[in-house]
């Protein structure tokens, strides 16, 4: 009789024990695929707690948070023959569970390389001008290519966004000269409007006052009176004038003198 409890006692402790290494907890952004003899449940299991009866289940648990992962740099040649190095930022996430699992061996894995070919493709397919100004609609269409690929395996895309544009040195020194050019181009533009529009005005002004010659002659007075403040600008002719003056009379004595 002992022996029969204590043999009971026995085997409800190893029940015991099982039933707690079964005992499997899943966060709330976690899910397991669970087989069972080989063939998948139907649905996921977790968040929370539930048992896993090893060894007829296993279990393959599945991350829903969204997962960043670099493509790293590709050397590639743009539209019009120009070589850059391009990488990109790759944002994701696993919206089915099942498919992630069963459609494809390592999900992360593939979707890094199907973002890695899609970005030497699309920047291939785009200019150096698309690529540097337009890096938006580039993004937006890196996103729906890759989620194109990735949707059949149960995981979204929710974004790529293409980080660094690395130009050779001879590319860089060209587009500096151009916009430098470019600058100068504007400069001369805004100048040219500028005297344009002083014209205009000063046209106005004339047909103003061309029908009143005292208002004329007063423009004219008040002209010379701002002129006559500048002394550096009337020393000259007046040095000038003295100059002359000094010599006429010189060659008057010189006259008289010989008379």
């Amino acid at each position: 009789m002992i022996q029969a409890a204590l043999a009971l006692l026995i085997v409800v402790g190893l029940v015991v024990l099982y039933l707690l290494t079964c005992i499997r907890v899943l966060n709330e952004y976690e899910r397991a695929v669970i087989f069972r003899l080989g063939r998948v449940l139907t649905v996921p299991k977790g968040p929370g707690l539930f048992l896993l009866f090893w060894p007829i289940d296993r279990m393959v648990s599945v991350d829903l948070r969204i997962v960043t992962r670099v493509v790293e740099p590709q050397d590639v040649i743009t539209r019009d023959n120009v070589s850059v190095k391009v990488n990109a930022v790759l944002y994701f996430r696993v919206v089915d569970p099942m498919k992630a699992v069963l459609q494809v061996e390592n999900f992360l894995h593939a979707t890094s390389q199907v973002a890695l070919t899609t970005l030497r493709s699309t920047v291939g397919q785009a200019e150096l001008d698309e690529l540097l100004a337009e890096r938006e609609r580039l993004n937006r269409r890196l996103q729906e290519v890759i989620d194109g690929h990735t949707e059949p395996w149960g995981v979204k895309v929710s974004a790529v966004e293409v980080k660094d544009v690395d130009l050779p040195e001879r590319m860089q020194r060209a587009m500096a000269r151009q916009a430098e050019a470019e600058r100068e181009r504007r400069a001369k533009v805004i100048n040219a409007e500028g005297e344009f529009q002083a014209a205009q005005k000063l046209k106005q002004a004339a047909e103003i006052i061309t029908p009143y010659p005292m208002a004329l002659q007063m423009r004219f007075l008040q002209a010379l009176g701002e002129v006559a403040t500048e002394n550096d600008l009337v020393r000259p002719f007046l040095a000038q004038n003295r100059n002359q003056d000094s010599g006429d009379r010189d060659q008057a004595k010189e006259g008289m003198k010989d008379e």
